[in-house]
């Protein structure tokens, strides 16, 4: 693997983590305030998705990574690449996943629930704008509003759901 297939692995790796952190928390969390769960509850909830998610996405990327180096070697390959890959998903997951769920410590769950909607939203927006500028440099504004969009679909289904189950 060379220096731009690593580098483009690893910002793959970096948007994937963030973008579903960012997604999957402030869909979860949204769904159980909106479920009515007490604050203490909504934040437990978000703390143990990122720890659990965090983990299970690097190992993912781990193992994913090494499976296609070894299938394209056809032998034992080093997991330095793969591991990077890993640490990558695990760290912008991980990170990630405290913009929707800072709000719960700060405000009531009313006030929390708009502004981690608010924050989680803007983030993938700028998100958009630069997976699209690290890229291929051309309709910023359009891939930021396409990611706002897809995070937003998510927010819906998890707001539904708490709503219905609840």
């Amino acid at each position: 693997m060379n220096t731009k297939q690593a580098t483009a692995l690893y910002t793959k790796n970096f948007i994937f983590g963030v973008e579903d952190s960012l997604v999957s928390t402030v869909g979860l969390l949204s769904g159980v305030a909106a479920a009515g769960m007490a604050k203490h509850t909504i934040f437990l909830t978000g703390v143990i998705l990122i720890f659990v998610e965090a983990f299970s996405m690097g190992v993912g990327s781990f193992l994913a990574e090494q499976s296609v180096e070894e299938y394209e070697e056809s032998d034992k390959v080093a997991p330095t690449k793969s591991i990077i890959s890993g640490l990558i998903m695990f760290a912008s997951y991980f990170a990630s996943g405290f913009i929707p769920l800072f709000p719960y410590v700060v405000f009531e769950v009313s006030t929390a629930f708009w502004t981690a909607i608010t924050l989680t939203l803007t983030a993938l927006f700028l998100l958009g704008i630069i997976s699209a500028s690290r890229f291929h440099h051309k309709d910023l504004f359009r891939h930021g509003i396409r990611m706002l969009l897809v995070g937003g679909l998510a927010i819906v289904a998890g707001v539904a759901v708490g709503k219905i189950i609840a």
